[in-house]
C-alpha cells in the first residue's frame, strides 16, 4: 500500500464520519479575488504559498507555526494564494487552520486536501476557502467529473492536480482551467522538477488554461526552471515554512512569466 492509498483510506474513514454525523455547514460568500483570475492577468511567475507543519516524507516542518501569522507574513510579502493543509493525520493540519487564514487574509485561499466527496468541498467553502484541490491519481473518472462539476457550481476555483501525462489528458476531458503538475510523486514521495517540463511539452498552452508547478521548489534557479516551462505559477510550502525570511525568500520567486497568455 502507497503512501497516497493510506491517506485515502483515511479519508474514507473521515467522510464516512461526517455523513454518519449528519453534520451540515454554512453557507459562505466567497469574496475573494479569483486565483484563475490572478494567475492569468499577472506579468510575473506568483506564488501559491503554503501552511504546512508536516508531511508523510519529511516529518514535523514547523509543528509550532502559527497559521494566522505564518499566512499574514506570506500576503504582506505578495503571495497570490494561500494554501492551508487541512488533513490531520498525516500533515498536521485542521480546518481551524483554515478557518482561521480566511479571517486573517483577502486573498486567494486554497484548502489543501485529499478531496473524495463533497461534503468536503461544502467543509472547505464553509471555512472559508475559495480554491478546492482535486488529485487526479486519487480519484476515478466519475468521481473527478462529478467533483470538479460541483465545485465550480459552488462557485470555487479548482486545482487539478496531474504528475503524468495519461492525468493531464483526465485532466483536460473534464476541462481543468487551473493544472498543477506535484514534482513529488504521491506514490512514492519522491521529487523531480523533470515533471514540471515533462507535463509541460504536452499543454496546451493556446487555450484558456493556468499551468503550475508544484513541490521541490527551494529557490530562484527553480522559479527560473518552472517559468521557462510555461509555469504561471508554483506552489511552495516547506522552503517558505524554514526560511528566516519569508519575505526575501518569496519575493525571489517572483520571476519573469515566459509563456505569453492569450
Amino acid at each position: 500500500m502507497t503512501i497516497l492509498d493510506k491517506i485515502i483510506a483515511q479519508k474514507k474513514i473521515e467522510v464516512d464520519q461526517l455523513l454518519a454525523s449528519n453534520v451540515t455547514f454554512p453557507e459562505r460568500e466567497i469574496t475573494r479575488p479569483s486565483l484563475y483570475q490572478t494567475l492569468v492577468k499577472a506579468k510575473q511567475l506568483q506564488v501559491i504559498s503554503e501552511m504546512k507543519r508536516a508531511s508523510p516524507s519529511k516529518g514535523l516542518i514547523a509543528e509550532g507555526a502559527n497559521p494566522v501569522e505564518q499566512a499574514t507574513a506570506y500576503y504582506e510579502a505578495g503571495a497570490a494564494c494561500i494554501s492551508v493543509l487541512t488533513d490531520k493525520e498525516f500533515f498536521k493540519g485542521s480546518f481551524e487552520d483554515l478557518s482561521a487564514v480566511a479571517d486573517a487574509v483577502p486573498i486567494a485561499l486554497l484548502c489543501k486536501d485529499f478531496m473524495i466527496h463533497k461534503i468536503q468541498i461544502d467543509q472547505a467553502k464553509s471555512a472559508g476557502a475559495s480554491v478546492i484541490l482535486l488529485i487526479v491519481a486519487a480519484l476515478d473518472d466519475e468521481t473527478l467529473g462529478s467533483l470538479y462539476t460541483y465545485a465550480n457550481e459552488e462557485g470555487l476555483d479548482v486545482l487539478v492536480e496531474v504528475h503524468s501525462i495519461e492525468e493531464l489528458q483526465r485532466a483536460l476531458s473534464i476541462d481543468a482551467r487551473i493544472i498543477g503538475v506535484n514534482n513529488r510523486d504521491l506514490h512514492t514521495f519522491e521529487v523531480d522538477l523533470a515533471q514540471t517540463e515533462l507535463i509541460a511539452s504536452h499543454f496546451p498552452f493556446d487555450e484558456e488554461r493556468v499551468f503550475i508547478s508544484e513541490s521541490g521548489i527551494w529557490g530562484p534557479e527553480d522559479a527560473e526552471r518552472a517559468a521557462k516551462a510555461g509555469a504561471s505559477a508554483v506552489l511552495v510550502g516547506e522552503s517558505l515554512m524554514r526560511s528566516d525570511s519569508v519575505k526575501e525568500a518569496l519575493q525571489a520567486l517572483q520571476v519573469e512569466k515566459r509563456v505569453a497568455r492569450p
